[in-house]
């Protein structure tokens, strides 16, 4: 998933949602330099991936995009699930988005000091921009998944994954709807179980 639905799934605990945020970029041993609600974020955050990435319905979007896309139909469906979030967003919370995205912004602001270096210098950019907002719009779907294209070493021709959006947005929305709920209700209990195992309550 990508970082609005991240910042979701960590349920309003916010050493939770800085180990959502950084775990893409804590390898290996690293886990061992974090407190341990932060260890349980980025483990959670792991979690979330696995299921994401092995659920059919998920499976059944990137069915739309796998021909022209390959594998990196796997990271534009991620984004396409915040796009459906923020469309949906009070199907799913009472919190106004605005005060959702202002509120995670300031929690992240308040661990900067154990940003790896390069989550660092991506938030700021995430920051200044308000990715978590401009996912919502086509415009700023693009820009990102164009982004994302310059940094690849392959085509990956993600600067056209928009245009698939367009085209099947009605059946990734009912795929995102039926997804998102399972994985909401995964996310919470598989919390708790990463909680207890680590003697947190």
């Amino acid at each position: 998933m990508n970082f609005l639905a991240h910042a979701f799934l960590s349920f309003g605990q916010e050493k939770i949602l800085v180990g959502n945020f950084i775990a893409d970029f804590v390898k290996g041993k690293q886990i061992n330099d974090f407190e341990d609600e932060i260890v349980q974020g980025i483990l959670l955050h792991r979690e979330i991936d696995y299921f994401t990435d092995s659920h059919p319905l998920v499976k059944a979007g990137q069915s739309y995009l796998r021909k022209k896309f390959g594998h990196y139909s796997t990271v534009i469906t991620d984004v396409f699930f915040d796009y459906f979030l923020i469309k949906n967003w009070k199907d799913f919370s009472s919190t106004p988005l605005p005060k959702f995205i202002e509120d995670t912004y300031t929690a992240l602001d308040g661990y900067s000091d154990v940003f790896p270096e390069r989550f660092a210098k991506m938030y700021s950019f995430m920051k200044k921009d308000n990715w978590l907002l401009h996912y919502g719009e086509i415009e700023g779907i693009q820009r990102s998944l164009t982004g994302m294209s310059r940094r690849t070493t392959f085509v990956s021709k993600m600067e056209e994954a928009h245009l698939a959006l367009l085209e099947y947005e009605p059946q990734f929305q009912v795929i995102f709807f039926a997804f998102f709920k399972d994985l909401e209700t995964f996310a919470f209990a598989k919390l708790q179980e990463i909680k207890n195992a680590h003697g947190r309550h």
